[in-house]
């Protein structure tokens, strides 16, 4: 049957307006920001949405008024809805800008759903979901795709849309999903208002992404795992501190700005509690790792960018702090991929001076040591590295010795490349600085994703590209494929 939007389906029962009767005033349509889902297990997934007539109003409420609203959601194994397996409500607070986290239980294992909201007599676009297999299984073979870094002025969203035309099971953001700073004239598209400082400057600005239909695209064809890099608050930030000084903000407004950032990304994000750090397991095939490496860093006391920092070497100084470094390393190897999302480039990198990327892991050489050592230690079988932040594409084998070309490879690291950031690229794929750099087996300045194929026997990575995000719509093509075996670290051609 068809629905409209006075009219929803539940267990079989139709509400609608009767015949001959006089219907209110009409709503607006509240499902303006689209749906998402998330944090799956295998009993239950998270499912988002958000309440926003309006949602690019200056107040960041979405043109929602002060009272809380109920919103009843369904979960189906079709998309016809014709026999919901689970159901609720759950209210959409005022104070949380009428956002909507409703964890769906009581789910099967290793099966794909549908899922839908009803709120103030609308119906929400339907999404697509699934749970991961039983904690003593593998399950089937998982397409699992991930990016980052997302600034809407620099182009259009078509990697997202090329993603969810994948259909993947799962899909990965590493951060950046939006960008804070003010709308400048004459990019392809622009920011509203000023850089975020306030909690609604943030909302808005989430909402601003959100109406875009090739993210809600990609949001609707897969359960999401986040996490948060530093545009989500300021640029290069860092633990509590930040690189540059503002002299607009006191210490005290700097808080205050730190602060309604994390809650604005919670309130927009499929996030099932309050830890950013935290893992989700795939049955035995594999863990995910989901590393915070910009909340519990040791600020640089060299300052940001490309430069030779005494401190890195540290024993003791730490990118991820050490609770989350004993967690990382006590909860891997139960699986036959440790997967490591995180935000910035891992593997050691020089360049023509020597030095490195003080906002990445080479700023916290110390720390890197004890994570490869620790999973060495451990026997990890196959441990993998995400990473987005640099805005171009890299594939890297990790060395026990990066000093030593001829060293032990002990792990694998994945770089995405940029949805948008830095526009277009280039059809570069030339690796900087190859000669000292003979680990860092591929790279490309196109802007795209990396979708990967997980089965127990090897993991394979397709760098996916746009040729260009300054207009719209433009396909997608594999640019490099590589393979990790299992229990073989590095990079292998497939």
């Amino acid at each position: 049957m068809s629905l409209d939007r006075r009219t929803f389906v539940l267990g079989g029962l139709v509400t609608a307006v009767a015949p001959g009767l006089r219907a209110a005033a009409p709503v607006p349509f509240p499902f303006t920001l689209g749906v998402a889902s998330g944090d799956p297990d295998a009993t239950s997934v998270v499912l988002w949405t958000r309440l926003a007539p309006k949602p690019l109003n200056a107040d960041g409420h979405g043109g929602m008024p002060a009272g809380d609203v109920a919103v009843e959601w369904q979960v189906s194994r079709d998309a016809t809805f014709g026999a919901p397996v689970a159901r609720g409500t759950v209210t959409a607070r005022h104070d949380c800008a009428h956002s909507v986290h409703a964890v769906a239980g009581g789910l099967a294992a290793d099966t794909e759903y549908h899922y839908r909201f009803r709120a103030q007599g609308h119906i929400s676009p339907v999404g697509r979901t699934r749970t991961t297999p039983a904690a003593t299984t593998a399950g089937r073979d998982l397409v699992m795709a991930f990016a980052s870094c997302a600034n809407l002025e620099h182009g259009y969203f078509t990697a997202y849309r090329r993603m969810a035309e994948d259909r993947p099971d799962l899909i990965l953001h590493l951060g950046d999903y939006i960008y804070e700073g003010p709308g400048k004239p004459g990019k392809v598209r622009q920011h509203l208002g000023k850089e975020t400082v306030s909690l609604a400057d943030y909302r808005r600005r989430y909402a601003q992404y959100k109406v875009d239909p090739d993210l809600q695209a990609a949001h609707a064809a897969a359960p999401w795992l986040v996490v948060p890099d530093d545009h989500e608050i300021e640029d290069d930030v860092a633990g509590a501190a930040r690189f540059d000084t503002d002299p607009v903000l006191t210490a005290a407004q700097w808080t205050a700005r730190r602060a309604a950032a994390y809650r604005a990304y919670c309130e927009n994000m499929p996030l099932r509690g309050d830890s950013l750090y935290r893992r989700v397991r795939w049955g035995t095939l594999a863990t995910f790792h989901m590393l915070d490496t910009r909340q519990f860093r040791d600020p640089q006391a060299c300052g940001n960018g490309w430069k030779v920092c005494a401190d890195a070497d540290r024993t003791g100084r730490t990118i991820t702090g050490a609770a989350q470094e004993k967690w990382l390393l006590d909860g891997l190897g139960s699986a036959t991929w440790d997967v490591i999302g995180q935000q910035v480039f891992f593997a050691r990198r020089f360049t023509a001076s020597g030095a490195g990327n003080m906002d990445a892991w080479d700023g916290y050489r110390a720390s890197r040591n004890r994570v490869q050592r620790g999973w060495v230690d451990r026997r990890v079988r196959n441990p993998v590295v995400l990473t987005g932040d640099i805005h171009t594409a890299w594939a890297n084998d990790l060395k026990a010795d990066y000093a030593d070309p001829r060293s032990a490879t002990i792990g694998t690291e994945l770089v995405c490349t940029s949805v948008t950031s830095r526009g277009d690229g280039t059809a570069t794929s030339t690796i900087p600085n190859a000669g000292t750099n003979p680990h860092l087996r591929f790279y490309s300045d196109r802007r795209g994703y990396v979708r990967t194929h997980i089965s127990r026997g090897q993991l394979r990575a397709d760098f996916r590209a746009v040729d260009a995000v300054t207009r719209k719509d433009a396909p997608a093509r594999t640019l490099r494929s590589f393979t990790i075996l299992d229990g073989r670290p590095g990079l292998q051609n497939p």
